[in-house]
């Protein structure tokens, strides 16, 4: 049996058990007409097209068989249709490598994840701190802190004291002098003469500066104690140098006539606030 292409009248032979109850899509292989094949379409003999009757002199029937491997090559050699879009790398040089379009493509991610990070810690909800039960400090680090402390008590001992008065009385405790004015006592040295048949103490040394700023040096106070330790004659002494820059030392002697014979230490030191509370001059 033959089916017959409804637009080019070209002939096909067929078997018609391959068509099915209901038909089958077959194409044209000459005009690439497609249609329904129906078993009751097909016809016994049709008339051979001139074209074809000259094509098939002196050439054997053609072989069905042949035929529909014939449209199956051409359904296989026919071109993908082609669709317009742009393609991936699209505005990037022509010339550009693989492994440099590579290279342009990770940065571009990279880009993206870390504006993406960046939207992420903007909208993130601040959270409360997580305690994981570690201790914040370690043995040797506290160790090193506490070392830390003890060494700016001991060398700024005398800010310490002047910001807390309190703690003069643990230095003191410990053996430390805290020096709050600035200046020490150097080479102090007490002797007695004889004037007028009559013996006269002689007290004599020098101030020396022990800070970077200048100091004003007050009157000095003198005492005289018994073997109990209690003041038993006391008197003052102007210095000839009233200030004293960083670094400068100054001489100072004063002499007692007549001293207390029960007399066993002097005291020097600086006239301050509680000898006018006193009432000593």
């Amino acid at each position: 049996m033959f089916i017959v292409c409804p637009h080019c009248t070209t002939s096909y032979a067929i078997d018609l058990a391959t068509l099915g109850a209901a038909g089958r899509s077959v194409r044209c292989s000459r005009c690439k007409e497609v249609w329904l094949a129906r078993p009751q379409d097909a016809v016994a003999a049709p008339a051979p097209m001139p074209a074809m009757a000259e094509t098939a002199q002196g050439s054997a029937p053609p072989d069905p068989a042949d035929e529909w491997e014939a449209l199956a090559r051409e359904d296989a050699d026919e071109e993908p249709p082609e669709v317009d879009s742009p393609p991936l790398a699209a505005g990037w040089p022509e010339d550009m490598t693989a492994d440099a379009a590579a290279e342009a493509a990770t940065q571009l991610r990279g880009r993206s994840t870390t504006r993406l990070a960046s939207l992420a810690r903007l909208i993130r909800r601040p959270g409360l701190p997580v305690f994981t039960g570690r201790t914040l400090f370690n043995l040797p680090a506290l160790t090193a802190v506490m070392a830390a402390l003890v060494v700016a008590l001991l060398v700024w001992r005398a800010d310490v004291v002047r910001l807390l008065p309190q703690t003069a009385s643990f230095y003191k405790l410990v053996g430390l002098e805290v020096n709050l004015r600035g200046v020490a006592f150097r080479d102090l040295k007490v002797t007695t003469e004889t004037a007028d048949g009559k013996p006269v103490l002689v007290i004599e040394g020098m101030i020396v500066s022990t800070t970077r700023k200048a100091v004003d040096l007050p009157r000095l106070r003198f005492s005289v104690r018994d073997a109990q330790g209690t003041e038993i004659y006391a008197w003052n002494t102007v210095l000839d140098q009233t200030v004293l820059k960083p670094g400068e030392r100054t001489a100072f002697r004063s002499r007692l006539a007549s001293p207390p014979p029960e007399g066993r230490n002097i005291d020097i030191r600086f006239f301050n606030r509680r000898d006018l509370a006193a009432g000593t001059a």
